[in-house]
């Protein structure tokens, strides 16, 4: 079978941040539980001439522009979102018009694509779908671009608005990849209706229920998890050894991170999961001190768990001590900690939190002087609503060719700190298009939306 997958990865982060000190001091919230407690330092803010279509759009250009791409080599340009601006009218077609004014009208008129959406997990579906169809030879040799680019925006003064962020990556998915082919017939789904968020029509803010969707996040990966296994271990594409487990055979992981301290949990939940049938869990229980909680309940849904608070009580205590055991400390350590340096200064990118992680492993695993080459890398994908993917993929042996040239800071380019008040604008829709707080050059920027047309949006490339 062709060898299909991420060949390139291009990121956009726009130039403002709300700097965690600063939201700590005005929330009247201790700055260390941000920073410490959640993993946040900083979080990207969208001016008032940006919005998720022309941040994609930048993503994608600098993808274009740093592989020396004509529009006649892309065959799909997808784009998945839940920052959608229309209802009807799919967010890559903006982008395409947007590209379009530096490759020429027309240019990219043979691209298919659609817009997809489900909550954060919805990348992960385009990525699965052009993947397959290159492997189908539907291509004509083309390769795709998916594209995912998000505004992460809650209610102010929620639980949640620490947890916002914004941002876009463009993956080029093409046949013999540079950075990673995906292993093929062990990506595993699962689905349920969960109102645990979600964001009705006109609303641009979502409704959240917390802990509901900690929970339900945990619940389907393991569930994704579990039939990863099962296709992974009857396909032979893992076997293993006495007294192992798959995870023992995914070398990094990269999991959805709508904050960095909600990553280190769902590998502990993933491992503790893992582990409890192995004899190294006897170990574990031992430097532990306690043993794993049950949950006295016998429903079995997520309300009747979160409601059993003696339970939940001590699961919290029980999965504290477990992440300050040496087992998990080696594994969060190997496989996951370098994913969280660029979730904890750009903050939640839905849909691009996963894939921003695996980018930040790349290049923090790499300037380590780890050798990459040939480790299967692990993905976790969520998405409220809810669904979760699972799926795996082998690090290419020319990685280095892209990798060594990757650098976070310089890729995000120059900052402006925000103030609160600044911020308070921006949130609050105060300040107009034609009044950004900072001048954008070299990429594209909104300048109107409606005037004779309503939802019209224009774009242009700000030289």
């Amino acid at each position: 079978m062709k060898k299909v997958g991420i060949d390139d990865i291009s990121i956009y982060v726009p130039p403002l941040y709300l700097d965690y000190k600063d939201f700590a001091e005005a929330r009247h919230l201790d700055p260390a539980k941000l920073e410490h407690g959640l993993g946040v330092k900083q979080m990207a803010i969208t001016d008032s001439d940006q919005d998720p279509a022309c941040m994609a759009a930048n993503a994608c250009l600098r993808l274009l522009e740093k592989n020396d791409l004509k529009p006649s080599d892309i065959g799909r340009i997808y784009l998945a979102t839940e920052s959608s601006i229309d209802e009807s009218k799919a967010m890559n077609s903006y982008v395409i018009g947007m590209l379009e004014q530096i490759y020429g009208d027309g240019s990219f008129s043979h691209c298919g694509g659609i817009e997809c959406k489900f909550a954060c997990v919805s990348g992960s579906y385009a990525i699965y779908d052009n993947t397959n169809w290159i492997r189908a030879m539907e291509n004509d040799n083309k390769a795709a671009i998916v594209i995912v680019s998000d505004v992460a925006k809650y209610e102010m003064g929620s639980s949640g608005e620490y947890t916002q962020g914004a941002g876009a990556l463009a993956m080029l998915i093409k046949e013999d990849p540079r950075i990673i082919s995906f292993d093929p017939k062990v990506t595993s789904t699962v689905i349920r209706n969960e109102y645990d968020f979600y964001r009705p029509f006109a609303r641009k803010t979502p409704i959240v229920n917390g802990q509901y969707s900690n929970l339900a996040y945990l619940i389907q990966v393991k569930k994704a998890m579990m039939e990863y296994e099962r296709k992974s271990l009857e396909s032979g594409l893992i076997k293993l050894g006495k007294d192992e487990c798959v995870l023992d055979h995914i070398d990094l992981i990269a999991v959805h991170l709508p904050y960095a301290k909600m990553g280190k949990n769902a590998l502990a939940y993933l491992l503790r999961h893992e582990w409890r049938n192995l004899s190294r869990w006897k170990e574990i229980i031992s430097l532990i001190g306690m043993d794993e909680p049950k949950t006295t309940d016998n429903l079995g849904t997520i309300e009747s768990i979160l409601e059993d608070t003696e339970f939940m009580n001590k699961d919290k205590e029980f999965n504290k001590r477990f992440m300050e055991t040496p087992h998990y400390k080696r594994e969060f350590v190997n496989k996951l900690e370098s994913s969280l340096i660029a979730s904890s200064i750009i903050g939640n990118l839905y849909t691009g939190s996963l894939y921003m992680g695996f980018r930040s492993e790349l290049e923090y695993e790499y300037k380590k002087g780890r050798d990459l080459a040939g480790l299967r890398v692990g993905f976790a994908s969520y998405g409220s609503g809810a669904s979760a993917m699972v799926f795996s993929g082998v690090i290419s042996d020319e990685y280095k060719e892209v990798v060594k040239i990757m650098n976070l800071e310089n890729e995000i380019g120059k900052r402006r700190r925000l103030s609160v008040e600044e911020y308070v604008h921006l949130h609050k829709d105060w300040r107009s298009i034609d009044e950004p707080i900072i001048s954008k050059h070299n990429e594209f920027v909104l300048i109107k939306v409606g005037g004779s047309r309503e939802g019209f949006r224009e774009y242009i490339y700000s030289n």
